[in-house]
């Protein structure tokens, strides 16, 4: 394993700030998308609830490995045939965030759905007794409230999806995995190759749970 991290070490360090990256860009657009429908679940609306429920049941109920697939290789099918000049394309890093960020996405929504909810429903009625219209009580009262809860979820989540970008070693990203069975193929090793990658992501994900079990007893110690 010494001789394998002297002469590869860089190369999977490498992988693993790509698969971070990957992972964090994704996570700041599902945070978007995940706001945007976690709204749309708890307004006072049949249709936007209705929109709300129907993204987070697809993107849930299908398989991140066949979402990767019909991003990457599907949408620029759909894409070429409806351009006369055709030639349009995603590259890896490009889809991978795409799937990513509408896998996490879905959960987010839940997350802020269950995040909004948790504020005392007084709060809202305070605000608009006060005048405040609907976007400004939940920009000003509520949301920040709610984030306070979604915070170790949030974290949690993150941790989620940077194990999910290994599946994303299907479409070619050069993410800790796929650069993981370039390094075995070389190198004829794989209990010492993947043991090594175990570990990498094992302290990774180690910091980060960590680093979620203390903002939560902080957070706890607020309230």
């Amino acid at each position: 394993m010494g001789r394998i991290l002297s002469n590869y070490g860089g190369m999977l360090l490498t992988a693993l700030g790509q698969t971070l990256i990957m992972a964090l860009g994704s996570l700041v657009f599902a945070c978007l998308i995940g706001l945007l429908f976690g709204i749309l679940s708890v307004v006072k609306n049949k249709v936007c609830n209705l929109i709300s429920r129907i993204f987070v049941d697809i993107i849930r109920g299908v398989p991140m490995i066949v979402l990767a697939f019909f991003v990457f290789f599907g949408v620029p099918t759909v894409i070429n045939r409806m351009l006369p000049a055709g030639g349009f394309t995603l590259t890896a890093l490009q889809a991978g965030i795409i799937c990513l960020s509408l896998n996490c996405g879905a959960y987010m929504a839940e997350i802020i759905r269950a995040g909004i909810q948790s504020v005392d429903v007084g709060q809202m009625e305070a605000c608009r007794s006060l005048g405040m219209s609907y976007t400004q009580a939940m920009r000003k009262v509520i949301l920040p409230q709610a984030i306070k809860t979604m915070i170790p979820s949030i974290i949690n989540q993150f941790i989620i999806t940077l194990k999910d970008t290994s599946i994303l070693s299907v479409i070619g990203f050069p993410e800790l995995v796929n650069t993981s069975k370039n390094v075995v193929a070389i190198t004829m090793k794989a209990f010492e190759v993947w043991a090594l990658v175990g570990i990498m992501y094992l302290i990774v994900i180690t910091i980060l749970s960590y680093l979620a079990k203390l903002v939560e007893r902080r957070m706890n110690r607020g309230r």
